[in-house]
C-alpha cells in the first residue's frame, strides 16, 4: 500500500478567502494553499509551512475541517488530504508564488471561478459546522473519479 499525505488551509478574512490562481500543469484553477507533508512534520506544521511558502502569510489557530481521500485499488494507492481553516493570519502577501498568484476572492463568487472538482466539492464544507470525510475511488480505466462518498459529522 502506498500512502501519500497533503494538507490544505483555507484562509478566511470576513467574506473573502485567499486562493491561488494556479495556471500550470494539470491542476489549473483556483485552489487553497497547501501541499505535501514532509516527514517527520505534523499535518498542522505542514499546513502552516505551505501557507507561508505559497502566500507569505503566517497562520495560526488552524481548525481541522476534514479529510479528502483518493484510493486507487488497482495501484494500491491512497492519497489523504487534511483540510483546515483559519481566520488568524499576519504578514505581507506575496505578489506571486510558484504555485500561483495569491488572490482574495469573495466567497459568494466562487461558483464563477475555474476550479478543480475536488476543491469545488469540499469548498462549502469549510464554512459549515462539524467535519467532513470525502472518499473517492479512482477509476483507473477511465482515468477519472469513480464512486464518491461524502460524510458530514
Amino acid at each position: 500500500m502506498n500512502y501519500k499525505f497533503w494538507t490544505v488551509c483555507m484562509i478566511q478574512n470576513q467574506d473573502k478567502v485567499l486562493l491561488l490562481d494556479r495556471q500550470h500543469d494539470h491542476f489549473n484553477g483556483f485552489i487553497p494553499p497547501g501541499g505535501k507533508v514532509e516527514f517527520p512534520e505534523s499535518f498542522v506544521e505542514c499546513a502552516i509551512r505551505e501557507v507561508k511558502e505559497e502566500t507569505g502569510l503566517d497562520v495560526k489557530n488552524l481548525k481541522y475541517k476534514g479529510i479528502y481521500e483518493y484510493v486507487n485499488p488497482e495501484k494500491n494507492d491512497r492519497y489523504i488530504i487534511f483540510n483546515y481553516i483559519t481566520n488568524e493570519f499576519e504578514g505581507q502577501l506575496l505578489q506571486n508564488s510558484s504555485e500561483g498568484k495569491p488572490v482574495w476572492v469573495n466567497i459568494d463568487e466562487i461558483d464563477q471561478l475555474p476550479m478543480q472538482q475536488s476543491i469545488r466539492r469540499r469548498f462549502p464544507l469549510f464554512f459549515q459546522e462539524g467535519t467532513f470525510e470525502i472518499h473517492v475511488k479512482w477509476d483507473n480505466q477511465k482515468n477519472t473519479e469513480g464512486e464518491v462518498f461524502i460524510r458530514k459529522t
